[in-house]
């Protein structure tokens, strides 16, 4: 406990950035049942106990019905105010599927675009993620460190 009362601590979160086989410069992106209601990277609340890659792959295969493969830890990011519902710190993670996305589970439906054709608005922090991911295609630079 802290001198304030309890310990208020972020809550840890994946984001999976989903490329199709054979749509190369796409990402899968989700329209969001819930508030905040646009467009989202696919992810979501990691349960107890479960390992960051596990619930990475469990979120893509809730929210868009496809099997992914990961295959790059891409970058964290812990904005305070990334998420309007509370404090969440997002470990993003890369990966590759084959098939058609499906909306499922929280998600009205699950699309695949083109990064230079990105629908609107985004929620969340992701229009920084996918800006970042972009730049990262393009360079192969790592996003930068933050505050």
């Amino acid at each position: 406990m802290s001198k304030d009362g309890p310990f208020r601590n972020p809550t840890p979160t994946v984001d999976v950035l989903i490329e199709v086989d054979g749509h190369p410069g796409t990402v899968v992106l989700i329209a969001r049942r819930n508030q905040p209601q646009g467009w989202a990277i696919p992810g979501g609340f990691v349960d107890e106990g479960e390992y960051l890659a596990d619930a990475a792959v469990r979120e893509a295969k809730e929210e868009t019905e496809l099997d992914v493969e990961l295959t790059e830890l891409f970058h964290c990011y812990s904005d305070p105010s990334r998420d309007p519902r509370s404090h969440t710190v997002s470990t993003v993670f890369l990966a590759r599927a084959a098939g058609t996305p499906s909306g499922s589970d929280d998600a009205a439906e699950a699309q695949v675009f083109a990064l230079d054709a990105l629908p609107s608005p985004i929620v969340f922090d992701h229009a920084t993620i996918l800006a970042d991911y972009i730049a990262y295609r393009a360079s192969g630079k790592r996003p930068p460190v933050r505050r």
